[in-house]
């Protein structure tokens, strides 16, 4: 039976919104990555010609939606599947948070997880009742360890596994009859090169598992790609073995995606130019704000990818936190993030341009 769950952590953030609330010239929130820019007019469309959804949708998805899934597996990440190998989720927040529990996990299993991680995948452990284990080391991973969870690119570090390190982590968990599950929500977002499957691999990627996918499974969301967080579009693939066993589960749960959902995802999934688009909004944005925390003082740590700046300038992340807020900036702390992260914040490039300019602005101007 698990224990009492612990508070919502953006709850603590209250008295530092409430300070950046008060700058003259108003506030700017880069705390959390929540899309601003619009969902692209083609998914809306299809979302808009589906809405006369009066019979039950499939947990499975539509066989359109599967195979659209599939494709795109294939054409932007390198994986082959077959569409019975891939599943729509609600959003990939529930499903990282349930798939403990959707695996029959519980006391007596352990969860794996990045140490500086997303804490979803920790609560995800506790509700299940599973013990939560931060370890970025294979050889550290204990016995009765289930799950393993690797991020990549990293929500909030930006740090990206090479292919090495992925086939060492399936190794392992293979080795501790383990699932090993990769997040990949920002594989589309590299910012040291132009975009390449190949330099941010898929734990699904043949150079690390070859065509044998058991007991491995990707984890992908169209929120960030193509702003589609208040969709909850998100799917999962690999092992066919677990994608059946997972839906099973979720039949079970009642856990469908709504039809026009699934339409507007075929939609999102079938054109590449918004994500290019997109993807081109966010470097601009992270090419002003990156330059103005160097110039402040701060280090930016990894972010070779994904949608955060992580920087420190070597104090308590709560001190940085209220230093942004009396710039009327709100920014994530890294303690929300791991033990391992006391001296870092997090800053999304989820903004719009001109909040993104005039953070910026302010922050230059503190230095």
């Amino acid at each position: 039976m698990r224990g009492p769950l612990p508070d919502y952590p953006w709850d603590a953030m209250a008295p530092y919104v409430a300070l950046a609330g008060q700058h003259p010239d108003g506030p700017i929130n880069v705390s959390i990555g929540s899309p601003v820019d619009p969902s692209p007019q083609s998914v809306c469309e299809a979302l808009a010609a589906a809405t006369d959804a009066h019979a039950y949708p499939a947990t499975a998805g539509t066989p359109r939606l599967r195979e659209a899934i599939a494709e795109w597996f294939s054409r932007r990440r390198g994986v082959t599947l077959a569409p019975e190998a891939v599943l729509p989720t609600v959003g990939s927040k529930e499903l990282v948070a349930l798939l403990p529990f959707l695996l029959g996990l519980g006391e007596g299993d352990a969860v794996v997880f990045p140490r500086i991680a997303y804490p979803s995948y920790a609560m995800g452990a506790a509700m299940a009742g599973a013990d939560a284990i931060a370890s970025d080391d294979p050889a550290e991973w204990p016995e009765h360890t289930r799950l393993v969870w690797l991020n990549s690119p990293s929500n909030p570090d930006g740090r990206v596994l090479g292919v090495e390190a992925l086939r060492a982590a399936v190794v392992r968990a293979r080795e501790l009859g383990a699932v090993i599950a990769g997040d990949e929500c920002y594989a589309e977002f590299g910012w040291d090169a132009p975009w390449d499957r190949e330099a941010i691999p898929s734990i699904l990627d043949p150079r690390v598992v070859g065509d044998d996918h058991r007991g491995v499974l990707s984890v992908y969301s169209l929120s960030k790609q193509s702003n589609l967080a208040g969709y909850r579009a998100a799917f999962i693939g690999g092992d066919p073995a677990l994608i059946d066993s997972l839906l099973t589960v979720r039949k079970h749960a009642g856990l469908m995606q709504p039809a026009p959902v699934q339409a507007a995802m075929v939609a999102a999934l079938q054109d590449e130019a918004h994500v290019d688009e997109q993807r081109a909004l966010y470097r601009a944005r992270r090419e002003l704000l990156r330059p103005a925390l160097v110039s402040a003082g701060y280090r930016v740590d990894g972010s070779e990818a994904g949608l955060y700046l992580w920087a420190t300038r070597g104090e308590d992340a709560w001190q940085s936190v209220e230093a942004f807020a009396r710039l009327g900036i709100v920014v994530g702390p890294g303690h929300f993030y791991g033990d391992d992260a006391p001296q870092h914040v997090r800053l999304a490039l989820t903004a719009s341009d001109a909040h993104v300019a005039e953070a910026a602005a302010r922050i230059a101007a503190s230095r």
